[in-house]
């Protein structure tokens, strides 16, 4: 690919792959195996292509798989952070605020009941993060600082990474929770391009990303009635 192609391939990848699947979530709304292959298709293998067509780009897609010990360990400790943030706003909340729309949206959805949730969220935490950090840091965030300003790649991955997220918050939450899950994820996605930024892989956002998740879904464990 020339440059000029490589950058529109890059900027329409990206933006038309998290407006899809936040259609897919929003309007299709199929059944979370389903889904989960959708995603698959454009979060994994729409990035490959880039990268096989662009050889001097392999290297950078080995070193964003690159392990540093000392990174890993710190965002391991800030993945039990944010953890434990999340799981204690939730018991602090969780007699202000009826969470109660959450399990209900999964079940009529996505086909997620109390049965077959430990699985999904298994999988939540720790596949499907690490296919969101592929896509939205890994290809996104660290290619996109090559072609264009750092700032604006920051502010484009974090962005379209809570854009992505509308279908599948906007029925979970009221009004202003919803803006509110919104603006956590910008920031959040923010935070994450950081991460990436200093350590050069998607390792050290990835754990984060997942402990994040995992917060999220033991609250779901919860509100199932699993534990």
């Amino acid at each position: 690919m020339t440059n000029t192609k490589n950058k529109t391939y890059l900027l329409l990848s990206i933006l038309l792959s998290s407006i899809l699947m936040c259609v897919v979530d929003s309007i299709i709304k199929p059944v979370y195996l389903v889904k989960s292959i959708i995603k698959v298709c454009l979060f994994l293998l729409v990035p490959l292509v880039y990268f096989l067509f662009n050889k001097t780009n392999l290297k950078e897609l080995k070193e964003i798989f690159h392990i540093k010990k000392k990174e890993f360990i710190v965002s391991l400790g800030l993945g039990i952070l944010v953890f434990g943030f999340i799981l204690g706003g939730y018991f602090l909340l969780k007699d202000v605020i009826d969470f109660s729309g959450i399990t209900d949206n999964l079940t009529k959805d996505s086909g997620i009941t109390k049965d077959n949730f430990l699985y999904v969220a298994l999988y939540i935490s720790f596949i499907n993060s690490l296919l969101e950090e592929f896509f939205f840091r890994g290809y996104a965030f660290l290619n996109l600082k090559t072609v264009i300003s750092k700032k604006y790649a920051y502010i484009i991955s974090a962005l379209l990474f809570s854009i992505y997220h509308v279908g599948m918050t906007s029925e979970m939450f009221n009004p202003v929770l919803f803006i509110l899950s919104l603006i956590g994820l910008f920031i959040g996605g923010l935070i994450f391009n950081f991460l990436n930024d200093k350590c050069g892989n998607i390792y050290c956002s990835w754990i984060v990303h997942a402990f994040a998740n995992f917060g999220i879904n033991t609250i779901g464990l919860i509100l199932f009635g699993i534990i």
